[in-house]
């Protein structure tokens, strides 16, 4: 970021932060009526009694998941964004390269009706996929488990089983390797063909190699996102004809009149 970006930037904290003091000011003179917003409280990590969570150095863990207590996160796994892993009455313990998708739920029971003992425990190269909920059960390896899908207490799926999306599995039950489950609730489909069984691992690797890249684009510091937005700016292609037929003319702000030779290189690898 230039001089002048970093004086309209500093220009523009100052009015924020002036009017979010006027807000303030405001509310209390309302008195009864006061609203006061709330500091986030998010983190990602969080210990709870005397657990922390475990997470390998090179898995990945989005911003805005919540993963909490005694969990462990193996390496190349990714928890995606908006996923719950609670781990605060038990443990939950998942493998390596497994990925729990976006807004998926990961709980623990301290036990059941008969006293048995239940974690979650997820192994290597596990699919989860959107928005499933799973609750003291256990995943075997290169198992699928499928969208919206659910895993109530004490449910065990074998190693390359499937659970089809929106199934609801009861509580105890075991699904067999190489079986598809579906249904509310579930019950057995069908046998998975040796390409499904195929899909499930490579489906694994391909979210183990995407989640590098969120990985990467997470961790970018302020200036360099701010640089990338204004050189998106700076190589974006208007369409003229589409403008004239509008009657639009388009000025280019002054401070997008960036010399050709600014870092040529990063320009373009990013953006051609």
């Amino acid at each position: 970021m230039g001089t002048l970006g970093r004086a309209i930037y500093t220009v523009g904290f100052w009015i924020r932060e002036t009017g979010q003091a006027i807000d303030r000011l405001g509310c209390r003179l309302q008195g009864n009526y006061n609203f006061q917003e709330q500091l986030s409280r998010h983190r990602t990590l969080m210990n709870i009694f005397d657990k922390a969570p475990s997470v390998h150095k090179d898995a990945f863990v989005a911003p805005s998941a919540s993963v909490i207590g005694d969990i462990e996160v193996g390496e190349g796994s990714s928890i995606w964004y908006g996923c719950v892993l609670r781990g605060d009455v038990n443990s939950i313990r998942i493998g390596s390269g497994t990925n729990i998708q976006d807004n998926s739920l990961v709980h623990v029971a301290k036990s059941n009706i008969s006293g048995k003992v239940l974690p979650t425990i997820i192994g290597d190269n596990v699919t989860v996929g959107h928005s499933a909920v799973l609750h003291g059960c256990t995943v075997e390896d290169e198992a699928f488990v499928g969208m919206g899908a659910t895993l109530l207490d004490g449910v065990v799926l074998e190693k390359n089983g499937m659970v089809a999306a929106g199934a609801l599995v009861r509580q105890n039950t075991k699904i067999p390797s190489g079986e598809v489950w579906a249904g509310n609730p579930a019950k057995f489909l069908r046998k998975l063909t040796e390409e499904e069984i195929a899909f499930i691992s490579q489906s694994a690797l391909n979210y183990k190699n995407l989640a590098k890249v969120h990985a990467t684009e997470n961790a970018k510091p302020f200036d360099e996102i701010e640089f990338e937005k204004l050189m998106r700016k700076k190589f974006s292609r208007g369409d003229e004809e589409y403008d004239s037929m509008l009657g639009v003319v388009r000025e280019v702000p002054p401070e997008l009149i960036l010399p050709d030779n600014v870092l040529p290189d990063k320009s373009r690898k990013s953006f051609h």
